[in-house]
């Protein structure tokens, strides 16, 4: 008799917990997911260009696990990881987090189950010493990255999307000056609240930001460029328009090639 390890313990006490009906409908989401294609996936794009939302659909359509680096980070924090020690004592500094610690905390993330079937690394590597790195990783773990998908839209567009949101503090509910506005200007639809403008919403730090972005940029899609790696899909057009460029890269592989 081998004694099951204390952690697959918990595991099925805690499935002793879940009902039925759910535990099935996870089966079955799992043997769907077993016919789609592995896929290992680097999003970039500017604030506003809306890789985020692609990041979730690509997640729940191709059973990718959808790896931030911010959340990541928070999660080890929170847990108390011996890498989660590592990055908190510099977070307490008001020190960025080192490059190596970044990528083994990526590294450990896509242990996870959920990873099984490929991951998508959402805002990082941001910039060219990063890339570097993680290649590195990647080939140290024999996994392949399959494509880098680059959202690119004008920065007035992505302007005009980010200064545009307005927020309900309290229950994060999110509205858009001009795509998704509130019944009264400035308040929240259920409470009549007053909504805010986020500082990091503002026209000044969005144009700090994308300053940012296009210094560092460039190095980044030049490197994944010449590694025939780069995709790139218009992020000005509509969601379903942008996810319907985004299904056709994967499933028919379909890329423009981003030339910087």
């Amino acid at each position: 008799y081998i004694c099951p390890h204390p952690q697959n313990i918990i595991l099925m006490l805690n499935l002793r917990n879940i009902r039925t009906d759910d535990l099935i409908a996870e089966v079955k989401r799992r043997l769907v997911c077993a016919s789609k294609p592995n896929k290992n996936l680097i999003l970039v794009g500017g604030p506003g260009s809306g890789k985020g939302t692609q990041a979730a659909l690509l997640r729940d359509e191709y059973c990718l696990c959808h790896l931030s680096t911010g959340d990541i980070l928070r999660a080890e924090v929170a847990r108390g990881s011996d890498l989660g020690k590592k990055a908190k004592g510099f977070m307490e500094k008001g020190q960025l987090v080192p490059d190596e610690v970044v990528i083994d905390l990526v590294g450990s993330a896509m242990q996870a189950p959920e990873c099984e079937k490929g991951f998508i690394l959402d805002g990082f590597p941001r910039n060219f010493s990063q890339a570097e790195k993680l290649n590195t990783m990647l080939e140290e773990k024999k996994a392949k990255l399959d494509k880098v998908v680059y959202f690119k839209a004008p920065d007035e567009v992505l302007e005009e999307r980010v200064t545009g949101r307005r927020v309900h503090p309290k229950s994060g509910r999110t509205y858009h000056m001009k795509f998704l506005p509130p019944k009264v200007p400035n308040m929240d639809d259920i409470t009549g609240e007053p909504l805010e403008h986020r500082k990091d919403d503002s026209v000044e730090v969005f144009r700090k930001r994308m300053e940012v972005f296009h210094n560092t940029n460039q190095p980044l899609l030049k490197f994944y460029s010449g590694q025939n790696k780069l995709a790139s899909i218009d992020a000005s057009k509509g969601i379903k328009e942008v996810w319907g460029s985004v299904q056709s890269m994967i499933q028919h592989r379909i890329f423009t090639i981003f030339r910087t």
